[in-house]
């Protein structure tokens, strides 16, 4: 426990300097807006500002980069409670009750639980990062090269069974990511690799350029013909204190959901759209009153953004500590470390301390900051979704196109974005997930790096991946990922078979 209070002593050392709160307060800023906005979320926002963290340390820009992301977390919930319109994939649960609460004028009140039920599941996933990061740090000093593979196995299969509709749809995004994760030179002979003599990707393709490729171009060419529903509320602060019975109701449901988020934040290839799914689905299942949930029901709300929030700071276990990201946000977090020189891993925390638990002490000032601004500003938040199609796109796409440019000052990764924005933008309209692509593509140079220095350890013997321990649960478990949609498209084959029957 001692040294507990000693480390956070120290990363508050870091936090509360002046250079370390103002990213910190960008970061979460940023976050809430993009959040806000219908359809962009903080991943196309990470994306773009990957170039601005190249000239700050990596302390700071980890910061930033974090904030945006649990900021995100936080300002999706607005428009989903106000219009009906997610600004994240998980907010689309809060849509069930959040906007029935709005349309019967109580819009503050689902308002104001939000942020009070985001604020205890970060909280929650915070003291696991603060406690479970260093432990867990501590049993990876055990992984070989082995165990690495067979983990990063387990993250793809993981992400490819569990967060995507179709699993086969998901397994083919994985290895689209692993193939692209393997363009330019090969990491022990040198050769070049599917460059097809083009110089610009003879080192790989860019992940800043891939990334605001898939997710950002792709998301203005989709949203460009939608229309928005205008409706907006006015808000007094009476309108938004909740009731005695709407506090009775909450405060076990986001205990629940914070449970939920933070142990599929720590699973690799959960992410928060399984947590906040779980989390809606086990209240409306221990409910008394189940017939209320879509309705207006106040545990449908805080449940999942509790869940929601706790996945968002304890993602950064597996990914800190064992550089293993469990989503697509995190996967470029991690790219934007190894940019910086610093590899995530077993030995992060004792080789760079200060920015671990500045980290974490930012977390706790970065998620008090959003209580204290995102109930005052929903106001301006409802002025920002009134923004114009015709104004908001193009700033985007400049701000895309200056910041990948801006990496090698290179034309080349301009047109390599537009090319990635054209791919993204047809597998939506094919119902292709982007994330398990962006995934594979991260973690393709660790993977086969991993493999090559396995087979190279145990002379070829294909059996190491078994006979190691460790190893052996994630090849098993990676195993049970496969058969699981195999198993739930057997089950309803035959269900739908007996129902042929007369």
């Amino acid at each position: 426990m001692s040294d507990l209070f000693s480390n956070l002593a120290l990363g508050a050392d870091v936090a509360f300097t002046w250079s370390a709160l103002f990213y910190c307060f960008l970061g979460v800023v940023l976050g809430m807006i993009v959040g806000v906005l219908p359809g962009i979320g903080p991943l196309p926002a990470i994306a773009m500002l990957l170039p601005v963290t190249f000239y700050i340390s990596p302390t700071e820009a980890i910061i930033m980069l974090a904030g945006i992301y649990y900021g995100g977390q936080y300002g999706a919930s607005t428009a989903s409670i106000l219009l009906n319109l997610p600004g994240t994939p998980p907010a689309a649960v809060t849509c069930l009750d959040g906007y029935p609460m709005a349309k019967q004028g109580r819009a503050g009140v689902a308002l104001f639980i939000t942020a009070i039920a985001s604020l205890v599941g970060s909280m929650f996933g915070i003291i696991l990062v603060g406690t479970l990061a260093p432990v867990l740090a501590h049993f990876a000093l055990e992984f070989g090269a082995a165990e690495y593979f067979s983990l990063i196995l387990f993250a793809l299969i993981g992400t490819a069974a569990i967060g995507g509709d179709s699993f086969p749809r998901s397994v083919s995004m994985v290895a689209l990511g692993l193939l692209l994760g393997i363009v330019g030179q090969d990491i022990t002979s040198g050769q070049f690799r599917f460059t097809f003599g083009i110089p610009g990707i003879a080192d790989g393709l860019s992940l800043v350029a891939v990334a605001m490729g898939i997710f950002g171009v792709s998301e203005v060419m989709a949203s460009a013909h939608k229309e928005r529903d205008t409706h907006s509320e006015n808000f007094s602060f009476r309108s938004m204190l909740p009731t005695r019975e709407d506090v009775r109701r909450s405060w076990p449901a986001m205990g629940r959901g914070s449970v939920f988020g933070a142990i599929c934040g720590v699973l690799p290839g959960a992410g928060a759209s399984m947590a906040v799914f779980i989390a809606y689905a086990f209240e409306k299942r221990i409910s008394k009153t189940p017939e209320i949930f879509g309705k207006g029901a106040i545990e449908g709300v805080t449940a999942p953004e509790a869940a929601n929030n706790a996945t968002a700071q304890s993602a950064f276990i597996p990914t800190l500590t064992l550089g293993v990201p469990g989503d697509a946000v995190m996967a470029v977090m991690l790219g934007a470390l190894m940019i910086h020189g610093i590899n995530p891993g077993p030995n992060l925390i004792t080789e760079q301390p200060s920015m671990f638990w500045g980290l974490v002490v930012s977390f706790l000032i970065g998620n008090f900051i959003l209580v204290i601004l995102n109930i005052p500003l929903v106001g301006i938040w409802v002025r920002l979704l009134k923004i114009p199609y015709s104004v908001l796109f193009p700033v985007i796409l400049a701000l895309i196109c200056i910041g990948v440019y801006s990496i090698n000052y290179a034309v080349f990764d301009i047109f390599l974005v537009i090319a990635f924005g054209l791919v993204g933008y047809g597998m939506k309209m094919l119902h292709f997930p982007p994330a398990p692509l962006l995934l594979g593509f991260i973690l393709s140079p660790m993977l086969e790096e991993n493999f090559r220095r396995a087979m190279l350890l145990s002379r070829g013997n294909w059996m190491t991946f078994l006979n190691q321990p460790i190893s052996a649960v994630f090849v098993v478990a990676s195993g049970l990922l496969i058969l699981l949609p195999v198993y739930t498209w057997w089950r309803g084959r035959g269900k739908k078979a007996g129902t042929l029957l007369p």
